[in-house]
């Protein structure tokens, strides 16, 4: 974490006046102005919690670069932003989310995951007890998922200037496999690797908005153990993880790319029920709601079942499924209701739900 050994103990009103005698850190309750000055309640807080629960080799140091060893030609670099409200949620919280999100987006486009540098910006008074419980879910995520946090920054705003917390992430993987729309062509098969619309629904009854209460859970997951073996299977060309806008929006992306058809059939597309369920109440369709443990897959026909058989070996995968093939009869992503109807799948035009992720 950059900046955290400056500055003097005359800065700091609570410091004791021997220099010799650390800041009674365990003392706080909540974040102070203080603890983003880039001295001494700086030092401490990234000493006595940020690296109690996201420590790493790298990171340790405590320089302001770390030093990276990438063992293959092609590497990938991603960055995000994480604002959700609320900051915890059936399934995880921001901390987890942040890790969740990044390698998910460097899995999709064809690499492994092996970095990841985290940002911080705090609200002063924001609970000490909280951040913990973020960082505590931010270090096993990565460490589940294999991947080293190797660097970052923590930065303290003053009351009412930020909703709590923000995480902005940069991840880094070595590429293994070329993921292009270029590659689709007529007849291939889209899958997605399971139940749709799950984080969205989660986060909606998690505000308290709506009186229903209903155990719907997050999908909030790493997918590199899961997607990994498919980059060996040639038949693999392209990928997305559903997230913003949700399943219909990729859709509609990938058909405005591409200049083809996608026909989607209703009924092979995985929902819960639960979720079906809320979404008649409330008005939401779950193509267009986020998913954060999700991927679309587009492989040749041939490649499709190889593919469902590795996706459905994971818990992850269990309700793998293809949902539709790449045709040339039309352009755009169409909809083959349930009844036998037929819709277009449009680009969302706003969030249904902000501040998801």
């Amino acid at each position: 974490m950059k900046g955290a050994s400056e500055g003097l103990v005359s800065l700091f009103p609570h410091a004791s006046s021997n220099p010799g005698t650390l800041y009674p850190f365990f003392d706080m309750k909540k974040i102070e102005m203080g603890h983003g000055s880039g001295g001494r309640m700086s030092s401490e807080l990234i000493r006595e919690v940020f690296l109690k629960y996201i420590s790493s080799d790298e990171l340790r140091l405590l320089e302001d670069a770390a030093s990276l060893k990438l063992s293959t030609a092609g590497a990938a670099m991603t960055t995000d932003s994480y604002v959700i409200r609320p900051l915890f949620f059936p399934g995880g919280n921001i901390g987890k989310l942040s890790v969740c999100g990044t390698i998910n987006d460097l899995v999709v486009s064809g690499a492994v995951p092996k970095y990841l540098s985290l940002a911080f910006v705090i609200e002063e008074g924001f609970s000490m007890e909280e951040l913990e419980e973020i960082l505590k879910s931010t270090g096993e995520e990565a460490k589940r998922a294999g991947v080293s946090i190797v660097t970052g920054d923590t930065k303290v705003v003053g009351k009412g200037d930020c909703d709590g917390i923000y995480i902005n992430t940069t991840g880094i993987g070595e590429t293994l496999k070329s993921m292009s729309a270029g590659n689709i062509s007529i007849g291939d098969a889209v899958i997605v690797t399971g139940t749709v619309g799950d984080h969205g629904t989660a986060i909606a009854l998690a505000r308290n908005e709506f009186e229903i209460d209903t155990p719907v859970q997050s999908d909030c997951a790493s997918l590199n153990d899961m997607v990994n073996p498919l980059f060996a299977i040639e038949g693999v060309k392209w990928m997305r993880d559903p997230t913003r806008g949700g399943l219909a929006t990729v859709l509609a992306e990938l058909a405005g790319t591409t200049g083809l058809g996608l026909q989607i059939f209703e009924d092979k597309v995985p929902v819960r029920e639960d979720v079906r369920f809320i979404s008649d109440m409330l008005g939401y369709d779950p193509l267009y709601l986020a998913n954060e443990g999700k991927a679309v897959i587009v492989t040749s026909e041939d490649a499709s079942e190889q593919v469902l058989g590795i996706l459905r070996n994971y818990p992850l995968g269990d309700n793998a499924s293809v949902i539709g093939h790449v045709t040339n009869k039309f352009r755009g992503a169409r909809l083959t209701t349930s009844i036998g109807g037929e819709r277009n799948l449009d680009m969302l035009e706003e969030e249904l739900l902000p501040r998801i992720c």
